[in-house]
């Protein structure tokens, strides 16, 4: 505006005038295409965040595991009331040979989470659904299947023996690593509500042979050691202490064992009647 008011006035020179208002039409389209770009930016940059699903009624979860393409599995617990008890059902999905099958069970607990492994590497994918139950503690239940082409394989998940158990208060933490199941948890003193933390977890490696899960433990706690050594006192008493029943055989076998008087006397019958 102060260019064109000079211009008006006469005080600059025609090709002055020129000049200033090419300077001027280029600031002008300088400023427009700015602002168109700045316009784009923000229309890229704002992206909508997509809503979390909402499991209708009597469904409680659902997550759907993608093994290949064509092969889906859809994990679902359902169930009205009580919410510590329910079923599940696995849906599988094989669109290329357009075959759909349903598994299902009864549900212990929440389910927390769903895990997809091979692990005895036969191309038979295994589904594991870890759900929690809660009494005094938190504890963890694992269903588990192998789909084969045809059939499907329950798998009978292994419990902790004393010494893996010793400490257990639940509040498993359970992942997939290198297609090798793993398990850890923390480690208590004590029980009941007492029990303290020690600070300590426990790891184990779980791994699939003939249709049946081997466990092996990858570290060794404090807790775990007692527990150990407990057993190992346990199994010494039972190897050299003699049982009950072989202290009665004992006995009853002296109650009927002749003495040296009645084997005289014996001898002197079979001699009289002779």
């Amino acid at each position: 505006m102060f260019i064109n008011y000079l211009f008006i006035k006469g005080q600059l020179k025609p090709a002055m005038n020129k000049y200033y208002r090419f300077c001027l039409f280029l600031v002008m389209a300088c400023t427009l295409v700015i602002g168109c770009v700045d316009k784009e930016k923000k229309q890229i940059t704002t992206t909508t965040i997509p809503q979390k699903i909402v499991v209708i009624q009597p469904f409680r979860y659902h997550k759907l595991i993608e093994v290949s393409p064509g092969q889906d599995y859809d994990v679902l617990s359902w169930g009205r009331g009580s919410s510590k008890t329910g079923s599940f059902e696995i849906l599988h999905s094989d669109s290329s040979a357009a075959k759909y099958t349903t598994t299902t069970g009864d549900l212990d607990g929440v389910i927390v989470d769903v895990y997809n492994s091979d692990m005895d590497l036969d191309g038979n994918p295994e589904i594991i659904i870890q759900a929690i139950g809660k009494d005094t503690i938190n504890y963890t239940n694992i269903y588990a299947y192998e789909f084969g082409s045809n059939k499907v394989q329950k798998l009978d998940f292994p419990k902790l023996n004393r010494s893996q158990q010793k400490g257990y208060r639940g509040n498993d933490n359970f992942y997939i690593k290198d297609g090798i199941l793993i398990r850890e948890f923390p480690v208590y003193n004590g029980n009941g509500k007492e029990a303290k933390p020690t600070g300590e977890k426990r790891k184990f490696q779980y791994g699939l042979r003939n249709n049946s899960f081997t466990i092996k433990q990858l570290n060794k706690d404090s807790a775990n050691v007692r527990a150990l050594k407990s057993d190992k006192k346990e199994m010494v008493k039972r190897v050299t202490e003699p049982k009950k029943t072989d202290v009665k055989k004992q006995i009853h076998k002296k109650k009927n064992t002749p003495t040296k008087k009645n084997k005289r006397k014996r001898r002197r019958h079979k001699s009289d009647e002779v």
